[in-house]
């Protein structure tokens, strides 16, 4: 669990910076208590004052030149930035006509840039490395593996380099001398473009489309989908916990509710009906401030180690109407366990318990289908080292399936064959596939709130259900690794952030149990006898209260 036992405290005031005029910014960097900024789309080098977001573009007669770069970084009164191929400074004291100057160029595209003394770090997506450079004698001192996949900025704070990725929708905190990544963590935005630290507060930019309807009297109906810029600095918040091996960042209070509107379909009679279902679980990212019944009470109830609401009827009939369910308000964080390979070599036995229920085919898993143990096999082929073998599994499984939604979900013999799967599809085949290679997994679901932070006090409701799923690492526990194809890239690399991983929007329950399950006399009543789906139309609702920081370690800080 959390290691403090107190509520998590709320955030500073909001402190969301939106520049004006800003459509795609890339780089960002404190400069004498101002914030300056660079639109890769516009070209504009803006100074920003952090309290209220007054913009001046600081180069209104050059900004051609600054278009499509990204990286940024000020040492004493000289800025440099990246474009293309080349690092380009410049000195702040022509402030009537900033004027850039080539300073070297390489084979591949730049991204980011950070400058300490005589050093010059940069990242470069294409080679996969940090390149660090003399800035005396404008050569190459040395290079470090970059620990994303995609495009990478830069910063640093002290002996540390940090960096954004804005594939892996992390924040990387390296030791400036060797390269070895000492933790990381999530952001609580997609696609992070830049960061910049204010005092000890990290800033990150975050650069999107966001999709809107927009009126068109021509069209019919009146309305088009449409796309526009959205680019935000927002404060990230962490906490890394070196001896529970993971690391948090920023999280939200969140009220959640799980309604069912009873509306039979069909003809009902039945008697001392048990309606059950799961509540939200504590877990080293998620808290329970509260929960409390809606419309009827309920029985809480332990099952399997999970907590489990039972509503009673003790008759039930067609023309009945009710609503049941629960309202719980979290405290979610975004998560991301810091274990490497090294973690995977020689693990303690798997607690016999372990085997018998998360090894077996309890689920409609096909496990006992060729196609599925002959793709168990190719998946981890020779492979020993349980992290890896695991890792290999689910690039497997990118490999060979393509996300689709579909009414209903296929054993994973049907959808590995037809090659598209959804969510619970795609989670099936790594649960079969994992257990056939002796990694003990469960399920976990079941709902996502929807992904806007920004939006408080809202009522916020998701598209679909969700679940996802947890491995277990002997000698440590449960990890956590989204079911959802991360395959943004065709054929891979693929992005490691969710492996390992949980961003703040999941909603933890019902791990290794049904979500919602029937009994008639403590008697399990199957899909065939009577059916959920037919009795009553689910409600699921979300509001996000606040944003909160996560508690920082006793005598150490992130």
């Amino acid at each position: 669990m959390i290691p403090d036992s107190s509520w998590a405290q709320p955030a500073p005031p909001i402190r969301t910076i939106y520049p004006y005029a800003a459509a795609a910014i890339h780089g960002i960097t404190f400069y004498q208590g101002m914030l300056y900024a660079l639109d890769a789309t516009t070209g504009y080098l803006s100074a920003i004052d952090p309290e209220t977001h007054n913009t001046r573009i600081l180069n209104p007669h050059t900004w051609q030149d600054f278009v499509g770069a990204t990286g940024l970084a000020i040492a004493q009164d000289t800025l440099w930035f990246t474009r293309g191929e080349d690092l380009y400074f410049c000195s702040l004291e022509e402030t009537d006509h900033l004027r850039p100057h080539r300073f070297f160029s390489l084979y591949y595209p730049l991204n980011g840039v950070a400058v300490a003394g005589g050093t010059i770090y940069v990242t470069c997506q294409r080679t996969g490395h940090i390149l660090i450079f003399s800035r005396e004698t404008r050569r190459e001192i040395t290079r470090f593996y970059a620990p994303g996949i995609g495009v990478e900025n830069i910063t640093i704070r002290g002996e540390e380099l940090w960096l954004t990725d804005d594939i892996e929708q992390s924040v990387y905190c390296l030791d400036r001398a060797t390269g070895e990544m000492l933790f990381n963590v999530l952001t609580p935005f997609e696609s992070p473009t830049g960061l910049a630290f204010e005092g000890d507060t990290l800033f990150v930019a975050y650069a999107q489309n966001e999709p809107y309807l927009r009126d068109n009297p021509n069209a019919n109906p009146n309305y088009e989908l449409q796309y526009r810029d959205r680019t935000f600095i927002h404060p990230l918040y962490c906490a890394y916990y070196p001896d529970q091996k993971y690391a948090l960042s920023n999280g939200y209070l969140v009220e959640m509710s799980y309604v069912e509107e009873l509306s039979p379909l069909d003809t009902v009679d039945v008697h001392d009906l048990e309606w059950r279902m799961a509540l939200p679980a504590e877990t080293p990212r998620q808290k329970i401030r509260n929960i409390e019944a809606i419309g009827l009470p309920f029985e809480e109830r332990e099952v399997e180690g999970e907590r489990v609401a039972v509503f009673k009827f003790d008759q039930l009939k067609s023309k009945d109407r009710y609503i049941f369910g629960w309202k719980a308000t979290l405290e979610v964080w975004g998560i991301k366990y810091q274990f490497g390979p090294q973690d995977g070599e020689k693990v303690p036995e798997l607690p016999p318990e372990f085997g018998d229920r998360y090894l077996v085919d309890n689920d409609n898993l096909a496990m006992d289908q060729e196609i599925i143990q002959r793709a168990a096999q190719d998946a981890a082929g020779r492979e020993t080292n349980l992290l890896r073998k695991m890792y290999s599994i689910r690039n497997y499984v990118y490999d060979h399936l393509s996300y689709g939604i579909k009414p209903h979900i296929d054993t994973p013999d049907v959808a590995l064959a037809r090659g598209v799967g959804s969510c619970g599809e795609y989670l099936g085949v790594l649960l079969a596939l994992a257990r056939l290679n002796g990694i003990a997994c469960r399920t976990v679901g079941r709902y996502k709130c929807p992904p806007h932070a920004r939006e408080r006090g809202h009522l916020l409701e998701p598209d679909f259900n969700h679940v996802w799923m947890e491995f277990y690492l002997p000698g440590y526990g449960w990890l956590p690794m989204e079911s959802n194809p991360d395959d943004v890239t065709e054929g891979g690399p693929y992005p490691t952030r969710f492996f390992m991983g949980l961003a703040w929007y999941h909603a933890e329950m019902a791990k290794g149990i049904p979500f919602e399950k029937l009994y008639i006399n403590n008697v399990l009543v199957t899909k065939e006898q009577l059916s959920i789906g037919d009795l009553a139309i689910n409600h699921v609702r979300f509001r996000i209260l606040a944003e909160l920081q996560p508690p920082q370690p006793e005598s150490k800080s992130a």
